[in-house]
């Protein structure tokens, strides 16, 4: 059996969330609405203490809807150099809302209030306007490093300060929660807008929903719409992403207990020059000179192990639903013949 480190978003619906699916009640959610995505979207705004959500196709929608909502052509927005909605989303910042990007160095994409202040644009014609600051957590490229609640207050006081909207991308916002215990419902006091993937830890196969404001979510609506976002009987994907919130969070600390094993592993081989910190779900390393990451893809798959390429020497694991533990065992094995 194959195991498939390449990403989280590769796992196949269990058989209890395929009959989740199967027996969904379901509407047209554009013409009159469907209602297991309506239940959907309102166990997640409850879940984070937000007024209402919408339901896409992808969390590069629901990033790039929130967007949209909070900019105007000619803002600016505010991220680190890593992130998702910069590097992974087709330049779509430029395409959907006309609007710059300011990158930031972070720590381990990370940023905070003392590293965003400095860049927010005074009110000078020769500048674009700084609008939004855009935060990931967990954070991809750095590693699955997350932010907790009390890393993420001062930025949001900043935001209040300097009148800035704050969206979060959540692309695996329940693997941060799961390692600091925060309550996500404090998120909803922190952020104008929360994108919340279900296909990556969760185990759905398909959606992301957006969490904000009424008024927010009623322009994201109609944005959604202009994008081609709107669904009919959506509810047949929504009830596994019901599935997935009432059954798959608690158990993501497997996911992070697999990664750790093969981090702790990686970072006693010889060919490994550097690890980041594991914090998640996702261990990315750098090879040392005398190996090529393509190559080192090569002999992985010609042992059963699928990964990442994530750079000219750099290697990437992401440990999910579909990880048992004898395929944890077998890619340490090999790791350790290499």
């Amino acid at each position: 059996m194959t195991t498939d480190l390449r990403s989280d978003t590769v796992t196949k619906p269990t058989p209890a969330m395929l009959e989740a699916m199967f027996s969904a009640k379901v509407g047209d959610d554009v013409l009159d609405g469907d209602e297991t995505v309506n239940a959907l979207e309102e166990k997640l705004a409850d879940l984070f203490g937000m007024e209402a959500g919408l339901f896409c196709p992808s969390g590069t929608m629901t990033n790039q809807i929130a967007i949209k909502c909070f900019t105007q052509p000619m803002d600016e927005v505010i991220c680190d150099e890593t992130s998702h909605v910069y590097r992974y989303e087709g330049g779509g910042i430029a395409f959907n809302s006309a609007s710059s990007v300011k990158l930031l160095h972070g720590n381990r994409g990370r940023l905070s209030a003392e590293l965003i202040e400095p860049h927010v644009n005074p009110a000078d014609i020769h500048y674009p306007h700084t609008s939004l600051v855009v935060l990931e957590n967990t954070s991809n490229r750095g590693g699955g490093s997350c932010y907790t609640v009390e890393d993420i207050e001062p930025i949001y006081h900043l935001c209040r300060l300097k009148n800035l909207q704050l969206h979060l991308d959540g692309a695996r916002i329940f693997n941060a929660l799961t390692e600091t215990g925060d309550d996500p419902k404090d998120y909803g006091h922190l952020f104008d807008s929360i994108s919340v993937c279900l296909s990556k830890g969760l185990g759905a196969p398909v959606g992301s929903v957006l969490l904000g404001s009424l008024p927010t979510i009623q322009k994201a609506r109609r944005i959604r719409k202009v994008l081609g976002g709107g669904m009919r009987q959506a509810g047949y994907l929504a009830a596994a992403g019901i599935y997935a919130l009432d059954h798959h969070i608690t158990r993501l600390k497997q996911d992070h207990n697999y990664a750790k094993v093969i981090g702790e592993i990686l970072s006693g081989l010889p060919f490994v020059e550097s690890l980041l910190p594991v914090e998640t779900n996702i261990v990315i390393f750098k090879l040392n000179g005398g190996f090529n990451a393509d190559k080192f893809v090569e002999k992985l798959a010609s042992h059963d192990i699928r990964c990442s390429k994530f750079g000219s020497q750099s290697i990437r694991f992401v440990t999910h639903l579909d990880i048992t533990e004898d395929m944890v065992h077998h890619t340490v094995g090999v790791l350790k013949k290499l």
